[in-house]
């Protein structure tokens, strides 16, 4: 360190850890420093230690009590030389007796100079810039003494200078102030050199330097660093009239307010801005190596009116980690180290219109430790003012992104119905596989692994494979808007399912080979939108269909063929798809019959038959093609009239 104060950072818990400095002193027959022991305290001989404690770092910062000023004649407490002080220190974290962490500083501190002259009362006379450079040395800034990483100041003892000279200031600011400028004739820099250098080079004197005038006639500009600020919020004198349905929500630095998401490609990206109504609930695997604080819950987040709200936050202790821990490996417990950390944050947006009334934030708190790997559990909610019990209000009864799909089994004394897809855990299992339910506008992928014997009957595993995958759909009909009333019949679609392809096929008393699995199922949901309300577009769910795929399973032999068990996976997708909300108008024949001539469809184009000379080529002007292509026809003319009979004899003649 250099300087009177040095900062540096203690990871893991710092509950029950004594932090001590010591000064260090170095054997002189052997050169190593003394033994440390935890028995030191937070301050040693000049030096003052402080801890500032975290959840998951502490801040431990070592600062000099003493002055720096060099000493006047009969004064104390001050500097004798210009190299004040240099000592060695360590920094000790013990628990106990026994040491956690130790930290080396060697302390080189220079006395503070300043100016203690007479101040002259002649003007100092500026010379002009523009014919004149200011200063031949603008990096030395403090008159009386040596400015560091400044090679140019003469106050400089060379010395001092050893100790910098291998990071002095450079170009102008360093006092190269007369550079050669890449258009010399002497120039040998070729970072900028044009394509015509040295042809065309400049032979000039280097006190007629385009660096003159630098400082007087340049202008800066700023930089354009592409950022992720809203444009509306930088627009000048553009206010901000309310959010939208898919708008990112801000925050009071005029930045995205962020939770982490899952991306198209399955992983978790924690900076994924929150868009507004777009509700959502994602797990993300971590560990306490990679794991990352999100967003701090201090934010304040823009309402929609340019007003700025405070979130809510309520925090809570995990008690049982078992939902959340999914994997552990086994260490000595003398080598695990735990942290707190989060494990899951609910947020929950009360909006109205097109504002955000309220944020409420529910944030669970764990230790995780070493060697284990966290499911993080995000979910992001947005309930209308006027609702009450979480569901939306009724002048907008279309589905909104993110929402459960609503399923109804007409067939049963109890109407409520479910379509789900699984919800793997452990190790992927069927068995232990739970449901989740089918969100509105999201495109799903699932499925589980299923356990087969070597002797398993085909019909009793289709049977079987059939059952999983019907428990997913308990329903006969879905709801065409999200307020639909079991007691009226028009308001839902009749799911249409189409049965698995049996093709019949006898495997000749085959073991471990069953066809026609119908392993994968297929829900394909068509919507359109119907309208809007308020802005929000009204989503309305139109047909629901149901198809299986079927594959092959045969048995996969291990090594050896010792185990009589393989694995089936089978599967679960969800499609949305979006049709318009009325048919588009039918080609007509005569589209169809004109397409034949449009040469942009067609292999053939009889009407640029003679391209060059139609309007179709736009290389030259018209009138020199015309030009052109007439002098062609008359040298063919011409050539066929002298090759004719009758010409040679006229021209005998």
């Amino acid at each position: 360190m250099s300087g009177p104060r040095v900062n540096s950072f203690f990871l893991g818990n710092s509950s029950g850890v004594n932090f001590s400095i010591i000064l260090s002193h170095r054997d002189e027959e052997t050169g190593k420093l003394q033994l440390a022991n935890c028995s030191g305290s937070k301050r040693a001989g000049d030096w003052n230690l402080d801890v500032t404690p975290g959840m998951s770092t502490s801040k431990v910062t070592v600062s000099l009590t003493r002055a720096l000023e060099l000493c006047l004649p009969n004064a104390t407490e001050c500097c004798p030389s210009p190299l004040c002080m240099v000592e060695t220190l360590q920094v000790l974290a013990c628990r106990g007796s026994v040491m956690l962490a130790q930290l080396l500083i060697q302390a080189e501190i220079f006395a503070n100079s300043s100016f203690t002259g007479n101040v002259s009362d002649n003007a100092t006379i500026i010379p002009n810039q523009a014919f004149k450079p200011l200063g031949s040395c603008p990096c030395n800034l403090t008159a009386g003494a040596c400015d560091v990483r400044c090679c140019c100041d003469l106050e400089c003892t060379p010395d001092l200078q050893q100790l910098f000279s291998g990071s002095c200031f450079t170009g102008v600011f360093g006092g190269d102030v007369n550079p050669p400028f890449d258009q010399l004739c002497s120039s040998q820099s070729m970072e900028y050199t044009p394509e015509w250098f040295p042809f065309l080079c400049v032979q000039s004197s280097l006190d007629n330097t385009p660096f003159l005038g630098y400082f007087y006639h340049g202008s800066t500009s700023t930089p354009k660093v592409p950022s992720f600020k809203i444009p509306l919020q930088t627009s000048p004198g553009k206010t901000f009239t309310g959010y939208r349905e898919g708008d990112p929500i801000i925050t009071e630095e005029d930045e995205y307010f962020t939770v982490p998401q899952q991306s198209l490609a399955g992983q978790c990206v924690g900076n994924a801005p929150v868009a507004y109504l777009h509700s959502f609930d994602v797990k993300c695997l971590t560990n306490l190596e990679s794991y990352k604080e999100g967003l701090p819950h201090d934010v304040r987040i823009n309402t929609g009116t340019a007003d700025f709200i405070q979130q809510n936050v309520v925090y809570r202790t995990i008690t049982d980690r078992g939902k959340f821990i999914t994997e552990s490996e086994s260490l000595h417990a003398a080598e695990v180290l735990c942290q707190n950390v989060t494990f899951a944050e609910h947020y929950k947006f009360i909006w109205k219109d097109e504002n955000i009334e309220q944020v409420n934030v529910t944030v669970f708190l764990g230790s995780l430790c070493d060697g284990e790997t966290l499911t993080q559990r995000f979910t992001v909610e947005f309930l209308s003012l006027k609702s009450t019990n979480g569901e939306e209000p009724p002048e907008n009864p279309g589905y909104q992104a993110g929402k459960p799909v609503r399923a109804a089994n007409m067939n049963a004394s109890d109407p409520l119905g479910s379509l789900n897809i699984w919800q793997p855990a452990g190790r992927g299992l069927c068995a232990s596989a739970t449901y989740r339910p089918v969100l509105f506008g999201v495109d799903s992928y699932s499925g589980c692994i299923l356990e087969v014997d070597i002797n398993e009957d085909c019909s009793l595993l289709r049977g079987n494979v059939t059952e999983k995958l019907n428990a997913l759909i308990q329903a006969t009909h879905v709801g065409k808007r999200d307020n639909s009333s079991y007691s009226d019949l028009n308001d839902w679609v009749e799911v249409i399912r189409l049965d698995p392809f049996s093709s019949n096929v006898s495997t000749g008393g085959l073991k471990g080979i069953c066809p026609d699995i119908p392993a994968n199922l297929n829900i394909r949901i068509i919507f359109a939108k119907v309208g809007a309300v308020q802005g929000i577009p009204q989503q309305q769910i139109l047909a629901v269909q149901i198809s299986y795929s079927t594959v092959l399973w045969q048995f996969q032999c291990g090594l050896g063929c010792k185990n009589t068990l393989s694995f089936l996976p089978i599967t679960a997708s969800v499609q949305f798809i979006e049709v318009p909300a009325q048919p588009p108008i039918p080609v007509t024949r005569y589209h169809k019959i004109y397409a034949e001539f449009d040469c942009n469809k067609n292999d053939v184009c009889w009407p640029q038959l003679l391209y060059p000379l139609t309007r179709f080529y736009t290389g030259e002007p018209y009138s020199q093609c015309l030009a052109k292509g007439l002098l062609l026809a008359f040298l063919v003319l011409l050539a066929a009239i002298m090759n004719s009979p009758w010409f040679s004899k006229l021209w005998n003649r």
